[in-house]
């Protein structure tokens, strides 16, 4: 721990000068608009305050000021300080990703034992002046050593990851979307969110009496939407895989219905969605503080994979993160280890998919196996067991060895630490939208891009 030294108005020295960088992020704006209760769009992500077309986050006036008192509280004089009197000129506005250099000069000591300063804030890259001025500031009466104070960290819950996605759907054509029994609000709505986007078209199939009880509950209006009666839920999904086989729809979207019964249809013999590789199930994650999205298979059709499973499910996971931008992928495969024990067979298989992947038998990504959840996702726990992998700390996909640990894994990340999660099957001929009642707005939205990014990669190919 860092050890700082404060200094009192006889060490206090005229013509003293301290500094310090900072990066100010869109997170910082958020945490700032939090505490100080100002919500102006102007100062958050994605407004275009200053109408030149490019959306960007401007930072409150006082957020730079902010770091001006940084160097006072923390430095020159230190801790104990308190301010009296501000004099500042606000010169150039600060963009969220500007780094700035905040200083303060000792010009006078005063009389009643208040010291008067000069500031400033300059940008970083190019020297700009962005704001100066003078503080008026009492020193602490005793000089002190101490550690550093430690302040909790905080987590910005801004699913960012989700923001990128959706808006890197929403350039595409609107893709058709057979939607499965929609005969019920939460399922119904989940569709309708992503036709207000223009990220998806739906095709209804359905009982009309319940899809109209479903849009009236909403207060939607179907018009322009074409709606096709099914008299069970059975024959609605036999008539979406239709639309698909036909070329109608691109994909599948799950409505009110057993997942079974609709896999059933996805996978009937003839005139079905079947592929050569197996289906299974993808959570793409957004997890606040992380760095990147964090996807997780199998968590909801493959009970207890065996190898030549569990090797698809990495192969499906590899091709859908590349369809939503990761060149190459990183994956975890999961077991309660991260060493071989014959005894658990997760860790053998783990060890065998790795090797697989390095063998050219699963392709498109990076495999590495078997991985302890924490040094999966953790750098600092990954060298802390030693171990020297290009995934180890940074993997993008994880794979669980059965669905009660990919369920639990989704679970967690959900509840305890605040994701969203959107679900999507693949493997199939189409991608298919599972949503749940449980989901918000944001999941379902997310789960319609991730499957039209999926379905736009993979136009014209067999894999799904």
């Amino acid at each position: 721990m860092k050890i700082r030294e404060n200094r009192t108005f006889a060490q206090v020295e005229v013509g003293e000068t301290a500094q310090l960088t900072r990066l100010c992020t869109i997170d910082d704006l958020y945490a700032f608009a939090s505490a100080s209760g100002n919500h102006n769009p102007l100062h958050l992500a994605g407004y275009d305050g200053d109408g030149d077309g490019r959306p960007e986050a401007v930072a409150p006036a006082l957020w730079p000021a902010g770091l001006i008192a940084a160097v006072l509280g923390n430095i020159l004089p230190g801790a104990g300080t308190q301010t009296r009197r501000v004099n500042l000129s606000f010169h150039v506005p600060v963009i969220a990703g500007d780094e700035l250099t905040a200083g303060v000069t000792v010009v006078e000591k005063l009389a009643d034992g208040d010291l008067r300063c000069a500031a400033e804030v300059r940008r970083v890259s190019d020297n700009a002046l962005i704001l100066s001025g003078e503080v008026q500031v009492t020193p602490p009466a005793k000089h002190m050593a101490f550690d550093s104070v430690e302040v909790p960290g905080l987590i910005v819950q801004r699913h960012r990851h989700f923001d990128a996605l959706i808006a890197k759907a929403e350039p595409l054509e609107p893709m058709p979307t057979a939607v499965v029994a929609p005969e019920e609000p939460n399922a119904l709505g989940g569709a309708l969110l992503g036709y207000s986007k223009d990220i998806i078209t739906p095709i209804l199939v359905g009982d009309p009496e319940k899809i109209a009880a479903a849009a009236a509950a909403l207060e939607a209006d179907l018009s322009g939407i074409e709606v096709i009666e099914a008299t069970s839920h059975e024959v609605a999904a036999h008539k979406a895989v239709d639309l698909v086989v036909e070329g109608r729809a691109q994909t599948l979207m799950k409505g009110h219905l057993h997942t079974d019964v609709l896999l059933h249809a996805v996978l009937r013999r003839e005139r079905g969605l079947r592929t050569s590789r197996r289906l299974s199930h993808v959570f793409v994650m957004d997890v606040p503080g992380f760095s990147r999205p964090i996807m997780v298979t199998d968590a909801a059709v493959n009970i207890a994979p065996d190898l030549e499973t569990k090797a698809d499910i990495v192969q499906n996971a590899i091709r859908l993160a590349q369809s939503i931008g990761i060149e190459t992928p990183k994956v975890g495969v999961l077991s309660a280890v991260e060493t071989i024990n014959p005894h658990m067979q997760s860790s053998v298989d783990a060890a065998l998919l790795s090797k697989m992947a390095e063998r050219g038998q699963i392709t498109g990504g990076m495999v590495d196996g078997p991985l302890a959840m924490d040094n999966a996702v953790d750098l600092n726990a990954a060298r802390t067991k030693g171990i020297t992998s290009q995934v180890a700390g940074s993997a993008d996909i994880l794979v669980a060895p059965n669905i009660e640990a990919g369920n639990m894994v989704a679970k967690q990340l959900t509840y305890m630490s605040h994701a969203e999660a959107a679900g999507i099957v693949v493997g199939a001929a189409a991608p298919i939208i599972l949503t749940s009642r449980a989901d918000d707005d944001a999941s379902r939205l997310a789960s319609c891009a991730v499957a039209a990014l999926h379905a736009q990669a993979n136009k014209g190919k067999i894999h799904g």
